[in-house]
């Protein structure tokens, strides 16, 4: 009881004493408060990007992943990868492997018709940045759509080249902005007429795929219809078990390595991609940021630190009489310096906590862009109130050393 009651009394010392210092403490106090709120609120940022990467990509089917003819290229400022090209996959050796591929999953197949399309019906039309689709009767689950009115996809469509659309929810609210149900109506999808037979639930955009503002026709109606030279054709396989993700890329892999004629010492003509994996790749690619945010934290920290021993290094000379006359009733040495190191936490923890909550606020803004959820990043609270305990310490230990070791009776002659 008797150190509790010490310690509150030291705290008590140290408010009245900034109550006096108002100015000095205030900027003092702004200079720790922007060194946390840099950090943590960069670190904060850098968190919500990794759980909307992670959302996003989980969106795409978490069991899922695809056979390409393409590496992923991925670039954040000025650091990119180097992807690999292969041979365009083709259509006779996409349904090749849909046919021979008997492990417990879906495979889908797609290939992308056109970027540039215009969606119209009526007199009411799109901009001309549709995404058009072509894909068989297992994309919208491997992919991780929903469909929210209609029906997907059937082999029949497929097979009978149909005629028939699958919209997103941004095209829906465009073309038919007085009608709840637009199936059976029947749009411009560039220069064919197609049926609508469903659209979308709106999820939003992930990382190269918006389903909200994209349409899907069967994979057949795109050979015809959006045909070019060399088209290919990506696979992308929903595994049922999400355990045996591995054993199902390694037989994909070997009856691919098959279906497209790879000798035995030869790589892989093709490239296989994990959601979890894309994410990662993106989340890794971070770490500069998270080193620079430290970096600037710790300088700016490392400032407020030389401010706080100077605000501390003045109160000890403004207040050499006080401490001559605490001595000469009865203060130790210790007591001396405990009240100055207590002044010293203090002014740095309600930094701290300024900090903090600013660099809170800062680095959830970015959620606000990417909808993602309010972030309350635990670990960088701690960790700040943290540093600015440990900077509190090491700028106030001279201040308190020297405060303490005063002799009473010079300083009760001070001034």
């Amino acid at each position: 009881m008797a150190n509790l009651r010490l310690i509150y009394e030291n705290i008590n010392i140290s408010l009245q004493s900034i109550k006096g210092h108002w100015l000095r403490t205030i900027l003092t106090v702004s200079i720790i408060a922007f060194g946390i709120m840099a950090l943590v609120g960069i670190l904060t940022a850098i968190d919500t990007m990794k759980y909307f990467l992670n959302d996003n990509f989980s969106m795409m089917g978490s069991n899922t992943f695809n056979i390409q003819s393409r590496e992923l290229r991925v670039q954040v400022g000025g650091h990119r990868n180097k992807p690999k090209s292969f041979e365009p996959i083709s259509f006779q050796q996409a349904m090749d492997f849909k046919e021979q591929y008997h492990f417990p999953s879906k495979v889908s197949i797609y290939t992308r018709g056109t970027g540039i399309a215009t969606l119209k019906y009526k007199s009411i039309k799109t901009n001309p940045n549709i995404q058009v689709l072509g894909t068989d009767e297992n994309y919208i689950a491997s992919a991780g759509l929903e469909i929210n009115l209609g029906r997907n996809l059937t082999k029949t469509d497929i097979e009978n080249t149909g005629h028939v659309v699958v919209i997103g929810s941004e095209i829906a609210n465009k073309l038919f902005p007085n009608d709840p149900n637009p199936v059976g109506k029947v749009i411009s999808v560039g220069p064919g007429k197609y049926k609508v037979i469903g659209v979308l639930k709106e999820r939003g955009s992930s990382i190269g795929f918006s389903g909200d503002k994209s349409c899907i026709i069967p994979v057949s109606n795109v050979r015809v219809y959006f045909s070019r030279p060399n088209m290919n054709y990506n696979i992308s396989v929903l595994v049922t078990d999400g355990d045996l993700m591995e054993a199902a890329i390694g037989e994909a892999t070997g009856l691919f390595r098959k279906i497209r004629k790879d000798k035995i010492n030869d790589d892989d003509s093709f490239a296989i991609s994990k959601s979890d994996n894309i994410a990662s790749m993106l989340i890794g690619l971070t770490w500069k940021i998270q080193i620079g945010a430290t970096f600037i934290g710790l300088i700016t920290l490392f400032g407020a630190g030389i401010g706080l021993m100077n605000i501390m290094l003045v109160s000890v000379t403004e207040r050499t009489r006080e401490i001559g006359i605490r001595k000469a009733l009865g203060a130790t040495r210790r007591t001396i310096r405990n009240q100055f190191l207590a002044e010293s936490v203090v002014i740095a923890q309600i930094g701290g906590v300024l900090g903090v909550i600013a660099g809170i606020l800062a680095g959830n803004a970015i959620s606000y862009f990417t909808k993602s959820p309010f972030i309350i990043p635990w670990l960088w609270i701690v960790s700040g109130l943290a540093l600015t305990f440990v900077v509190a310490l090491i700028s106030g230990i001279i201040p308190a050393y020297k405060a303490a070791s005063l002799d009473p009776i010079e300083s009760l002659r001070y001034e």
